[in-house]
C-alpha cells in the first residue's frame, strides 16, 4: 500500500508598513498594507490517539507568534530587514525560515509560506 500524505494549511494577516529601497516607483515611498500569510506543512504519519498529522490550534499560534513579531511594524527598521528589502518575496522567506524553526519535526516539513499584498500579488517561498 502507497504511503499517503497529509497537508495542513492555515491563514492570517497582519498590518505593517515598509518602503522598498533601490525601486524606481510609487513603493519606494513609506506605505503601508494589510498582508495576508498562509503557510503549508506535510505530514506522512497521524498520531495513533488523536489521527491528525498537527493540532490546527499549534499551526495557528505559532504563525500568530511569528507574525507578532511584523505586525504594526515599520518592516524596514527590523533586524531582519537592514540589509534585505521588506519586499513580499523577502517576507515570504522570514516568515517561512521562523516556521520552520518552529513547527519542522522529523515527521512534519514545511511545505511553504506565502505573503500577499492583496488578492493578486501573492509571493511564496519554499526550500522543497
Amino acid at each position: 500500500m502507497k504511503q499517503g500524505k497529509w497537508k495542513l494549511k492555515v491563514k492570517k494577516d497582519f498590518a505593517a508598513a515598509h518602503q522598498l529601497r533601490n525601486y524606481n516607483g510609487k513603493c519606494e515611498n513609506m506605505h503601508g498594507h494589510n498582508f495576508g500569510v498562509e503557510v503549508e506543512v506535510e505530514g506522512c504519519k497521524l498520531d495513533p490517539e488523536v489521527e491528525i498529522v498537527m493540532d490546527f490550534k499549534v499551526l495557528k499560534t505559532e504563525l500568530a507568534d511569528v507574525l507578532e513579531t511584523l505586525d504594526h511594524k515599520d518592516l524596514n527598521k527590523i533586524e531582519y530587514f537592514k540589509n534585505r528589502n521588506p519586499s513580499s518575496e523577502n517576507l515570504a522567506r522570514y516568515v517561512y525560515e521562523e516556521m520552520k524553526k518552529r513547527v519542522e519535526t522529523d515527521e512534519i516539513k514545511l511545505i511553504y509560506a506565502s505573503v500577499s499584498e492583496n488578492e493578486s500579488s501573492v509571493a511564496t517561498y519554499s526550500e522543497i
